[in-house]
């Protein structure tokens, strides 16, 4: 026998074997699915018992977190899951009313959970979540966008799961509407879209006035934002009026300094 003679009977033998299972749909998407809705107040439930009409339709979770049911009287639903309120119906009709009971829940209006919207948006006020989840961009889309006195940078007060603590995440508005570092919302969270910051600019630039200040702007950035420097303008000897312990003062600027909310910044002409 060759040397070649066992490596092409193991080859032979590895294409044979049958190849591993692949992951069934919902084992694949177990781990990429987020926190399952749990149903609340107010939610709208769809229910279908096959073969039962009398059953089956749409039922509305009372504020006590109950809702009606034929057969069952007063059913809890508030805290759980569709899957696990599928189960406890069907549980509840076998012991003593049908024999197999073939139950689907499904949440049709999502009424519980909300959101709420403060600050520089058009229609500011709670927002209810109108889904299993909602992100930052549909909640200020459903309260009307920002208007133009929004600032640059949105401030969500995050819940944790358990709702205890909280964090707040800022959120660049501009990034956010060109779809990026979108995040999605909990129950509860609290949205501000603060008012803009200002700065102005005069002197030797191409666009002087007042621009909306952002977090950590540089006069670098606050020069290009204006147009950068016109023919005559210099990047030297910058100065800015600026409110320093109550009073206001002048003083002397570099371009990789920060620029400060109400600074009103000159830029002066070049002498060469």
């Amino acid at each position: 026998m060759t040397m070649l003679g066992p490596l092409v009977l193991a080859l032979a033998l590895q294409q044979a074997a049958p190849a591993p299972p692949a992951p069934s749909t919902s084992t694949a998407q177990a781990g990429a699915s987020s926190t399952p809705y749990r149903i609340g107040p107010a939610d709208a439930l769809l229910i279908t018992v096959t073969g039962e009409d009398a059953l089956s339709g749409k039922f509305i979770v009372d504020s006590d977190g109950m809702f009606s049911f034929p057969y069952l009287n007063r059913v809890r639903a508030s805290g759980m899951t569709a899957a696990e309120l599928q189960e406890r119906l069907a549980s509840q009709l076998r012991a003593g009313y049908l024999r197999n009971p073939q139950v689907r829940v499904e949440v049709d209006s999502f009424r519980s959970q909300s959101v709420m919207v403060i600050g520089e948006v058009r229609q500011p006020g709670k927002i209810p979540m109108t889904g299993a989840s909602m992100t930052l961009l549909e909640a200020l889309v459903a309260a009307g966008s920002a208007t133009v006195q929004a600032s640059n940078e949105i401030i969500v007060r995050h819940k944790s799961v358990d709702g205890k603590e909280s964090e707040d995440i800022r959120i660049n508005r501009k990034e956010l509407e060109l779809g990026r570092n979108d995040i999605p919302l909990r129950d509860g969270d609290i949205i501000n879209v603060p008012s803009a910051q200002h700065f102005y600019l005069e002197g030797f630039v191409r666009t002087p006035g007042q621009y909306i200040l952002d977090s950590g702007m540089t006069v670098r950035q606050a020069i290009a934002l204006a147009g950068g420097l016109n023919e005559r303008g210099s990047d030297r000897d910058i100065k800015a009026t600026r409110l320093v312990k109550g009073k206001m003062s002048e003083v002397s600027l570099k371009l990789d300094d920060k620029v400060l909310p109400n600074d009103t910044i000159h830029v002066r002409q070049r002498f060469f």
